[in-house]
């Protein structure tokens, strides 16, 4: 497992190398001034050598590879440099919103992984039936619905037609704290949306596994002995239909993040994903390099820790292959 782990943080380092020098490429290219973003509208009457300070001032006027590798060893030493859109430094954003991400992210995701497992056990127990067929079909129209679609649709439907649930943000309008009621209240909307957006693959990726699992020779062994379905069910058929869903677990992280985006945006939460929207509305480059590359980061993570988990759950496959 560790070796497994360092190979893999060794691979990493030049994959987020890329993506940085990527994220400056692709600023260099891109046809929006980041100097008349930062001024905004007083940026629409500043004279010609007020903006070209400016532009000194924020290091704008250096060529691409110079820009990237002071970020780049700058960020090096924990430095990320300062926000323009946010009118503070990059670490300090990040800091303030990643632990709501976080919030979010795990909260959707047991919520996804709970309801999907919990289905595709269901179903697979008796496929072609109502319950299969109805979930199944609710299923493949969550998987082509978009979150902030779905976001939307919760908005009009729980805080607006019932009343029920707060439409967004993270605490109630004209309340000076932030308690714990409050957000949790304020969870259930953006945690269900992005949850519901995450629980086909899930769904579908169980059904699959345990009808499978249940149709192999030790299952059939294990009810010819005489073991009752339900221990069949959880102790056989389960425990071999979720070994493909371990896999599953790291290639939905980049969906969730991106799900994570709109979501953020529609129910205004102050988390990562809402910063990241705001920094390529502004065209704020330090800290949309610095969002890109903890996005990537979490993409390798997600991916790591898949595997990881199927060579816990299957010790025929190790961590060595």
């Amino acid at each position: 497992m560790a070796r497994m782990t360092g190979r893999r943080a060794l691979s990493a380092a030049p994959v987020l190398l890329a993506v940085t020098l990527g994220v400056f490429t692709a600023a260099a290219a891109s046809p929006f001034d980041p100097v008349k973003a930062y001024a905004g509208t007083a940026g629409l009457t500043a004279s010609r050598e007020n903006l070209d300070q400016l532009r000194a001032n924020l290091g704008a006027d250096q060529p691409l590879l110079a820009r990237w590798w002071d970020w780049l060893t700058s960020a090096l030493t924990g430095d990320l440099g300062a926000s323009a859109v946010m009118r503070q430094p990059v670490a300090d954003v990040i800091t303030e919103r990643l632990g709501w991400s976080a919030l979010l992210a795990a909260t959707a995701f047991v919520v996804a992984v709970t309801l999907g497992t919990g289905l595709g056990v269901l179903a697979a127990r008796r496929p072609g039936r109502f319950l299969d067929r109805t979930v199944s079909a609710a299923a493949y129209t969550l998987e082509a619905a978009p979150a902030f679609w779905l976001g939307l649709l919760a908005v009009w439907f729980f805080a607006v037609r019932l009343g029920v649930l707060p439409a967004g943000g993270l605490t109630d309008a004209g309340s000076d704290t932030v308690t714990a009621g409050q957000v949790a209240s304020h969870l259930v909307l953006p945690a269900l949306v992005l949850g519901l957006s995450q629980l086909p693959w899930f769904f579908l990726y169980v059904r699959q596994g345990v009808a499978d699992a249940l149709a192999e020779d030790p299952v059939r062994g294990a009810r010819a002995r005489g073991l009752a379905e339900r221990t069949v069910l959880l102790r056989h058929a389960l425990r071999s239909g979720m070994l493909p869903v371990l896999t599953l677990i790291g290639s939905r992280v980049p969906e969730l993040i991106t799900g994570a985006l709109l979501v953020e945006t529609v129910f205004s939460w102050p988390g990562i994903a809402a910063a990241t929207v705001q920094a390529a509305v502004a065209v704020d480059f330090p800290l949309l390099a610095a969002l890109t590359v903890l996005a990537t980061a979490a993409v390798l993570l997600g991916n790591l820790l898949s595997d990881l988990l199927y060579g816990l759950a299957d010790p025929r496959v190790g961590f060595d292959g």
